[in-house]
This record gives C-alpha cells, structure tokens and sequence, in this order.
C-alpha cells in the first residue's frame, strides 16, 4: 500500500446533546479540512435536533447545518477515531488506551441566542484551524 492511500486522521466531538458546540467543531473541521480528516460528532443524551441558534450562527459563515441530526455516542465511534475532543461531557465519554484525547472548555450555547452564540462559534473556528495544522501536513 502506497503512502498516497495511507489512512485519514479521524476526528470525534463528543458533547452531552450533540446539538451545538460538537456539531458546529464538526461542520468547521468538514468545511475547514477540505476532505483530509475524517469527522464524526455524537453526544452522551443528544438532543431532537440541532440548536437553530448554532445553525443561524454558522449559516452567517456560509456552512449549512441545517440537515444535521444528533447522534448517540457509541464505542465504536471513539474506537474508530484517532482524535477525540469532548466538550463537556465529564465522564460519560468512554476513554480508550492510545488515543489523543482533548477536552474543549466552550460555554454551552443551549437556549442561547445567536449573539451568544457567535462568540462561542468563533472559537471553535480558532480551535478547529489549530486541529487541522496538527493534523495534516504542512506541504500543500
């Protein structure tokens, strides 16, 4: 197997309701990482649905998360990544032996307004482009 088909980095957000900061990290990676990294977001209790103030916050960057739907957090979700940053979830997120682990301290956006949640968004936006830096090559 040739380096050119070595396998993706992998990403995994983990927060309580998978409805705000771990779906907007998970919209910014997949925009921001142009297909380099693997991504996937869950949560411990997710939500129904995504928070609108996250969707109206990133759809002001251009980046639709309207068709986003929380998801549960499986093992094999944080099996399957070599990356996972929780945001808030203490001790229900399963830890596994050789993984990079990263804990995120965000404000939690649930039942704020879009003003309250830009400022969160804008730093996951920071936080996102560090990720992509460790994780990809510096050669373009």
């Amino acid at each position: 197997m040739s380096t050119e088909t070595a396998k993706k980095p992998s990403v995994l957000f983990v927060c309580v309701h998978n409805a705000g900061r771990s779906q907007m990290a998970a919209a910014f990676l997949t925009t921001l990482g142009e297909g380099r990294i693997e991504v996937r977001s869950a949560g411990s209790q997710p939500a129904d649905k995504v928070n609108p103030a996250a969707v109206e916050a990133m759809a002001e960057l251009g980046i639709d998360m309207s068709a986003e739907i929380p998801k549960i957090l499986t093992t094999e979700a944080v099996q399957e990544s070599d990356v996972v940053i929780t945001m808030g979830c203490g001790d229900e997120c399963p830890y596994f032996p050789g993984k990079r682990y990263e804990d995120w301290v965000l404000e939690d956006p649930a039942g704020q307004g879009v003003e309250a949640v830009r400022p969160i968004r804008d730093e996951i936006k920071g936080r996102i482009e560090d990720l992509i830096e460790s994780l990809t090559p510096a050669a373009k």
